[in-house]
Formats: structure tokens, sequence, C-alpha cells
């Protein structure tokens, strides 16, 4: 549930499922970088092209500059995702949350 998460990582979480239920997505993620900034987005097809939600969210916070992240959080239910982008932007020792779409936290990936 929600209360398993620092305050912090519970808007992560609030933020990730805002941006899958704005367009219908199966899949919402949130990232906060080193600043304390937060980007979010849900996963994206466009013909055959398909972005997943926490590379989208990772690419915002690159994008305006960001240089480390602090933590991410992912609602899906499909229980499957890459941290890869995750280490490529902040290194190792982010927890990764994986949530399901109802809010409840399934695992702590570590990147």
């Amino acid at each position: 549930m929600i209360d398993q998460l620092g305050p912090e990582d519970a808007k992560l979480l609030t933020l990730a499922r805002g941006a899958a239920a704005r367009i219908q997505a199966s899949e919402g993620a949130a990232v906060r970088d080193e600043t304390g900034r937060t980007y979010s987005s849900a996963a994206v097809t466009l013909g055959e092209h398909t972005w997943a939600a926490l590379d989208l969210a990772v690419a915002q916070a690159a994008a305006a500059g960001a240089r480390g992240l602090e933590a991410a959080v992912v609602v899906t239910d499909t229980g499957v995702i890459d941290i890869d982008v995750v280490r490529a932007l902040a290194g190792v020792g982010v927890p990764v949350y994986l949530c399901s779409t109802s809010g409840s936290t399934t695992a702590v990936l570590w990147s």
C-alpha cells in the first residue's frame, strides 16, 4: 500500500498513477532527480514504436539537465520492467519501486 513508501516516494506513486490514468495506459512511472525535481510519464505507443513509462520519465529528467536520480516508481500489473535506463543516468544504488495499479508495492529493485 501507499504507506509502505516514505512521503517523497508516495508522491512519485501518485504522479506515476496520474500519468497512466491521463491516457488510460497500463503503465506509468515517475522519478525524482538529485535536486528533488520530479518527472512522470506513461507508456506510449505510436504506430510500431513503443516506449516504456520509465524510459520516458528518465529521458525527461535527462533532458531537463538531471545528473542523477534519488528514486523511481513504476506502476504496472505486468511485473516486468527494465531498469537499465535508471542505471544509465544515475549509476547503481537507486531504488526503483515496482507497484501495482492499485498502489501496493510489489518489489524494490536496485539500479
